[in-house]
């Protein structure tokens, strides 16, 4: 739904599903009553996930023109994808396979060349749209500092291709689309400082060069397309998890004029500690609740003097023996939840991103996105569309007031 503060929808990689015919299938059942209690008056934007199995399928025969009909009859548009997830993403083992196949190779290249073409017969007139994607690939997968590095500018080199493409789909039809390369814990890119030091250290130098041999372009307009072409999905959650100081990476990002293609509104799991170790195991204790096999459920712990301690997935949090004060934990829960028994959750993140954004609007899409909903313990589950109504509502509210 179209806010002052900017397109305001939900991610659709809630629902499980990987061919499109499973996704539609979601979309039919719940859209219409969401959108009835949401925004019936009005349009209301859908923030599309497809598998690369269901990208591929919805170009079959006439699935598209379908699916752009139902839109029509529906009241619905689609502005932003999430290409992030590639294969299965629900009632599957995920953890780092998220990931997989990486941006060094020339799948997830295809792939997201591929949902960009599709986003770009999806868009209403005159909008932008926007696909998020993974921060390069995980960086446990390379065992030294030189392959770290080798994979930073492989993954640069097969972006600059969707820019490229990007660039061609602008030129010919007048359409602006962007990546959204999103952050998170142990990708190659984890933390806004990574980020930044990225676009302008390995994207800006090798894009110039890229866009100046393919179009003859000179170094001032290759880095205005650059730009235009690669933003940063501020997903509040992962920045969150890494206790990052959102008003000064906002800020930076304004200054260096990199931009802002998403916020992510996103909630994750906190506690703090004090010096009383039965108080301690309780809280571990219910931290424990969350151990499930599907995701990644990274820890940042952080120390009184400022100092963190990342741990790769809760399991090996559990297993250690820290003094930290405080842990964060990656694990989307409901937005409108703050406490969750002896555990928090980031939920004042989102309200001081939200605040930043309804006075600088540094981004014109906003998604929910709580992905993890079939795997929370079932004393936090009320029936998905439900839940999906009451996180909408929950933003919607802190936006207009």
């Amino acid at each position: 739904m179209k806010l002052t503060a900017g397109h305001l929808t939900y991610c659709t990689n809630i629902y499980a599903g990987e061919s499109w015919a499973e996704h539609f299938d979601a979309l039919q059942q719940s859209f219409p009553d969401i959108k009835k209690q949401l925004s019936p008056n009005a349009p209301m934007g859908i923030g599309l996930r497809l598998s690369n199995k269901a990208s591929l399928e919805i170009l079959q025969g006439d699935n598209l023109v379908k699916f752009k009909h139902w839109l029509q009859l529906n009241d619905g548009y689609v502005f932003t994808m999430n290409g992030f997830p590639y294969g299965s993403f629900h009632n599957s083992i995920v953890k780092d396979q998220v990931h997989a196949p990486d941006w060094t190779t020339t799948d997830r290249t295809d792939y997201t060349i591929r949902l960009f073409n599709i986003l770009a017969q999806l868009l209403p007139e005159g909008m932008a749209g926007g696909i998020s994607t993974s921060p390069l690939s995980y960086k446990y997968w390379f065992k030294t500092a030189t392959e770290l590095e080798a994979a930073k500018t492989e993954a640069t080199k097969h972006i600059l291709k969707v820019a490229a493409e990007l660039y061609r789909i602008k030129a010919q039809t007048g359409i602006t689309l962007h990546l959204d390369i999103e952050p998170e814990p142990d990708g190659i890119l984890e933390t806004g400082e990574e980020f930044i030091n990225w676009f302008e250290e390995i994207l800006l130098p090798l894009g110039i060069n890229f866009f100046n041999n393919k179009f003859q372009l000179p170094i001032d307009v290759a880095r205005q397309i650059i730009k235009d072409h690669i933003n940063l999905c501020y997903d509040v959650c992962h920045f969150a998890i890494g206790y990052e100081p959102h008003e000064l990476i906002i800020n930076e990002l304004a200054q260096k004029g990199i931009k802002v293609g998403k916020i992510q509104i996103s909630a994750a799991l906190k506690a703090t500690f004090d010096n009383l170790a039965n108080d301690k195991q309780l809280i571990l204790a219910e931290f424990k609740k969350f151990n499930e096999p599907t995701y990644l459920h990274q820890v940042i712990a952080r120390f009184k003097d400022g100092k963190l301690l990342r741990y790769a997935d809760l399991p090996d949090a559990l297993a250690a023996t820290d003094d930290s004060a405080e842990w964060r934990a990656h694990f989307h829960v409901p937005v409108f939840l703050e406490n969750f028994g002896l555990l928090q959750s980031t939920q004042t993140d989102i309200v001081k991103v939200l605040a930043l954004q309804a006075q600088t609007l540094f981004t014109n899409h906003l998604e929910v996105e709580t992905y993890t909903w079939g795997v929370l313990p079932d004393a936090l589950k009320i029936p998905l569309t439900q839940s999906i109504i009451r996180e909408m509502e929950w933003v919607k509210n802190k936006l207009i007031n």
